[in-house]
């Protein structure tokens, strides 16, 4: 069986809950222009393809480009500020990268943030655990095109061939199959279960102690 040496995780609804900073950070922006502020559960639904597609969604429908790169310009800056009011990792996140850290296996992230805020928030919440913390960057296309991920991998000094892949969309599950990644979707994230199975998930976890057990079996 495959042992993996290697391990990229997508980072909002996988290792963090940064759902209602995201919300808050976007509806700062809505009410700066009097537009209507957007739920949790609609943000939740626009997260996951990078700012632009966030703001766009966020939006009023008729928005022209020019206005969607304005407020894109703002909500980057304040977002930036306010990344870390009410983010929090998951449960079990920090013990598992402990436990992956022991086995010797190198973890990196790859976002569709902008690749300064991944850099802050992996510093922030687990330094000494990420040794690649990629983002969105001018001169590579985002997830779920495989840029960045490529990227993650030889910054790791990887090979794909003992790398694993684990998300939380259907973002996450493309990138994946683009990279020719194995993979791993979590369901504690933004994504329901039902979905991610609609789109061709092929192994879920439903904590990150499952990742440990699923390691262990496929070196077995």
């Amino acid at each position: 069986m495959k042992r993996y040496q290697t391990i990229l995780f997508d980072l909002d609804g996988t290792l963090l809950n940064s759902l209602e900073d995201l919300k808050d950070s976007v509806n700062e922006i809505l009410k700066r222009h009097n537009y209507p502020v957007r739920n949790l559960e609609e943000i939740r639904t626009f997260v996951g393809n990078g700012a632009f597609h966030l703001i766009q969604c966020s939006l009023p429908k008729g928005c022209q480009e020019k206005e969607v790169r304005d407020c894109l310009k703002e909500y980057s800056d304040y977002y930036f500020r306010h990344s870390q009011i009410k983010t929090c990792p998951y449960k079990g996140i920090p013990e598992l990268l402990k436990e992956l850290q022991k086995k010797g296996i190198l973890v990196g992230v790859v976002s569709n943030k902008g690749e300064e805020t991944v850099k802050d928030l992996c510093e922030n919440y687990f330094p000494g655990y990420i040794s690649a913390a990629v983002g969105d960057k001018e001169g590579f296309q985002k997830k779920p095109a495989p840029d960045n991920v490529i990227r993650a991998i030889r910054k790791l000094k990887g090979d794909k061939g003992t790398t694993l892949y684990v998300g939380d969309s259907e973002v996450d599950i493309k990138t994946a199959e683009n990279c020719h990644l194995d993979s791993v979707l979590v369901t504690w994230g933004f994504r329901t279960k039902k979905l991610l199975l609609e789109h061709g998930a092929k192994v879920l976890i439903d904590s990150p102690l499952e990742l440990l057990q699923y390691l262990e079996s496929r070196s077995l």
